[in-house]
């Protein structure tokens, strides 16, 4: 799932040194807890942001400790090969956060609009108050100092395009998209995203684009560069609209005329293909595994005045003694496609992982062949790029159910976005498109009859 509702990022920094050199080490706890604690950047920072150092910050300051963070992430190959060249031989384990100190202040000189002294400045400070960093604190000055004397020099030949991947994802990507794309790809995942809103009420859709200042989308939805928090933003204490991007907006939309029509909505959390349902006159069950995550929902929809029955379990084995109209599969994934937004997931996930979730998602696929009504229409669909998650899925579960067919997207209930359109009549949406106007999350979705 991706549609997620936190801190907005677009605020600038304190310019307090104290503030900003407690943000660079919120930073620094962020990148770690990613990259040695395998952790999910948005776990890590909502725990930071509530209970840890960094709630005691101005919104800004955290917005920007998580710019700094995301930024390392996107460009941490590149960062890394820079940090190899500096460097005669590796650093060894006792010099505890001082790589991450580095490889955050070379994103803010190289990739944020950052004051490089600034930036050497305050992480040798940060390595000065590290127990173990602060033995190699000269050495991170001198590092970071010869940077912004030979940056172009120490970037030559470096193909950061090619170092943003994991070897199995950039051999993956380039089998089944090619080069030239893969390199779209992956420049759309090096921007940070815009905010995208889906309005409760479509009739008024022009109404909130004027009050906000957003565009409107081909597809519908609202997307505007805001800053600030998001709870500040007007029509959210009213329930006007939620975040969503558009892709994660597309799938609920292609199950057609849901009013007063029974509809079972998997893997739910965080909830805004349920929000969509709900808007639009569904009687939605909505079934997740994540309590926490089902809470959130929850607060969501009494936000937007809409109701569904929550149900906290397993997708795999859910059984309510009956069968629906309407199913729409929102299954686990490796998120491959969501990392312009989550940058966390080039580092976190594997091919092992891909191979896991493809056989779970099997197993949801069967189970909800069971669950659905003769007649019926399902809708899966992923925010991962690989097409084991994807096509190769659909084309497995076609062989093993012969009562369903493909029912065709047309690029009309897209928004005339006829790219979106695999030959096969499924929906492919990658980051790339719309680059023009900030991009897409990358998904895949199919649409299925049970005749």
């Amino acid at each position: 799932m991706t549609e997620i509702e936190n801190d907005n990022q677009g605020d600038k920094p304190d310019a307090r040194p104290d503030a900003g050199l407690a943000a660079r080490q919120g930073a620094h706890r962020l990148i770690d807890a990613v990259l040695r604690q395998k952790r999910a950047l948005d776990e890590a920072f909502a725990d930071e942001a509530t209970q840890g150092p960094l709630a005691r910050l101005a919104p800004a300051d955290r917005g920007f400790a998580r710019a700094i963070a995301a930024t390392t992430l996107r460009h941490l190959g590149e960062i890394d090969l820079i940090i190899k060249r500096l460097l005669s031989k590796k650093l060894p384990p006792r010099a505890g956060l001082t790589q991450t100190i580095l490889r955050a202040a070379m994103a803010e000189i190289l990739f944020l609009d950052v004051k490089p002294h600034a930036a050497v400045d305050l992480a040798v400070e940060a390595a000065a108050r590290d127990n173990d960093a602060q033995h190699f604190k000269s050495l991170v000055n001198a590092l970071l100092r010869r940077l912004l004397r030979e940056g172009d020099a120490l970037r030559e030949g470096i193909d950061g395009e090619r170092a943003a991947l994991p070897a199995w994802l950039w051999k993956s990507w380039i089998g089944i998209y090619g080069e030239i794309k893969t390199r779209e790809i992956i420049r759309a995942q090096f921007v940070e995203p815009p905010l995208d809103l889906s309005v409760k009420e479509e009739a008024r859709l022009e109404e909130w684009a004027t009050r906000l200042g957003a565009t409107i989308l081909p597809t519908g939805t609202l997307r505007l560069n805001a800053s600030g928090r998001v709870e500040n933003l007007e029509g959210f204490d009213e329930g006007a609209w939620w975040i969503q991007d558009a892709a994660a907006a597309l799938p609920a939309r292609l199950l057609g005329d849901v009013k007063g029509r029974d509809v079972l909505d998997l893997c739910a959390a965080p909830g805004g293909k349920t929000m969509w349902l709900a808007a639009h006159g569904a009687n939605v069950t909505a079934v997740d595994r994540s309590a926490p995550r089902l809470e959130r929902l929850k607060q969501n929809l009494a936000r937007l005045s809409l109701t569904a029955e929550i149900v906290t379990g397993d997708a795999a084995t859910f059984d309510a003694g009956r069968q629906w109209d309407f199913i729409l599969l929102d299954a686990p994934c490796t998120a491959t496609g969501t990392a312009r937004r989550h940058p966390d997931v080039l580092q976190l996930k594997t091919a092992a992982d891909r191979d896991r979730l493809a056989a779970l998602q099997t197993r949801l696929l069967d189970h909800c062949a069971e669950l659905l009504k003769a007649g019926g229409t399902l809708v899966y669909c992923t925010c991962s790029l690989e097409p084991q998650e994807g096509p190769v899925q659909i084309e497995k579960f076609l062989t093993a159910h012969p009562e369903f067919i493909r029912t065709e997207i047309k690029s009309d209930e897209v928004g005339g976005l006829s790219e979106l359109i695999t030959p096969k009549g499924d929906l492919r949406t990658l980051p790339c498109h719309l680059s023009d106007r900030g991009g897409l999350d990358g998904f895949y979705t199919a649409r299925l009859r049970k005749s």
